[in-house]
């Protein structure tokens, strides 16, 4: 079973956190980053820890966001490359565990960064996923399509939100002739849903213009929702679909239709992943690990604080693995 610790549930935070201005930023200050470690240990101080839970026998199942993540939060989201030496570790961890990369953007374009075949990809927060087998379950069948790659490779395609296809480049139009005003904003096509960036625009009432003239034009079109990320405004259709339904779904796809034979560790940084942390915590299985430097509400059991930790946390968990994997050899053979 996951270590949860005591005071970790948002209940049990709430008295100590202060609303941030920023209504949409949806992150929250509090007193002192050190109490919240108290909540929110560091990953890499306790490793061992976390550890002792995969050394009962249970199967490690690796999943990560990307921005924020595994690269570095910049200006100009096109610009968010991962650096070779994150490349490699996560190639490495991949080796050893099944490993999951769970991101807002468009599946393809996050495979264009990362360029590893030994992982998983989810993009659109989820909502477009692809394995090579799918999912056993009937209710998620309706939505996975068998397709061939150009290398005559078979794999599944999961879409839940395909029928919104048409509607989501209508917004994105819409959006584009609207806010072209607003200098240094931007408008990224995640595919199954749409990213407002304005991480770059300089001045505070455009940026309350910006939200304005987005939040109007959605009204238009009531079967989708808007909610807020790191300097940015994110549109999505409102359908029963998240990163934890997403998390869920990859599981059943590698075959762990419960969750007792697997111990999830899923790592993120934004408002996105709590949907994934509240399954862990729900399942009481697994460690959900936040990527913060400054404190914040959050479901998460464990926190790293930039995506340097994050790799270092990927390396020690590849070298465990390799030494644990030796020692169990060596002892098979005397």
């Amino acid at each position: 079973m996951g270590y949860f610790p005591q005071s970790s549930s948002l209940s049990d935070m709430k008295s100590i956190f202060v609303e941030n201005s920023d209504e949409n930023n949806e992150e929250s200050a509090v007193c002192s980053y050190e109490s919240w470690l108290e909540n929110h240990p560091n990953a890499l101080e306790n490793f061992e820890e976390i550890l002792s839970i995969a050394n009962k026998g249970k199967e490690i199942v690796l999943f990560l966001d990307y921005d924020g993540t595994l690269s570095p939060i910049v200006e100009d989201p096109d610009q968010a490359h991962i650096s070779d030496a994150m490349r490699t570790a996560v190639r490495e961890v991949a080796f050893h565990f099944p490993t999951a990369i769970i991101s807002g953007r468009q599946r393809n374009k996050v495979y264009e960064f990362v360029k590893l075949r030994n992982v998983y990809y989810a993009g659109s927060h989820g909502m477009d996923i692809s394995t090579p087998l799918g999912s056993s379950n009937n209710q998620n069948q309706k939505h996975q399509t068998k397709v061939i790659d150009e290398n005559g490779n078979q794999f599944v395609n999961f879409l839940p939100a395909k029928e919104y296809l048409s509607t989501i480049q209508e917004i994105i139009e819409v959006l584009r002739k609207n806010i072209a005003t607003i200098k240094d904003s931007t408008i990224e096509d995640n595919l199954y849903c749409i990213s407002v960036h304005y991480r770059r625009v300089k001045r505070e009432e455009d940026v309350g213009v910006l939200k304005e003239i987005v939040e109007s034009i959605m009204k238009a079109y009531p079967d989708f929702q808007i909610s807020g990320g790191r300097k940015v405004m994110e549109i999505r259709p409102k359908i029963n679909w998240d990163k934890g339904r997403a998390l869920l779904y990859l599981l059943d796809t590698l075959g762990f239709d419960n969750f007792n034979h697997v111990l999830p560790i899923y790592i993120g940084d934004d408002k996105t992943d709590e949907d994934a942390f509240k399954v862990i915590v729900e399942k009481g299985e697994g460690f959900p690990i936040i990527v913060s430097s400054v404190a914040k509400e959050t479901m998460a059991s464990f926190s790293l604080r930039d995506p340097s930790h994050v790799m270092t946390f990927l390396i020690r968990l590849a070298k465990w693995k390799r030494n644990y994997s030796s020692f169990i050899t060596k002892t098979k053979q005397s």
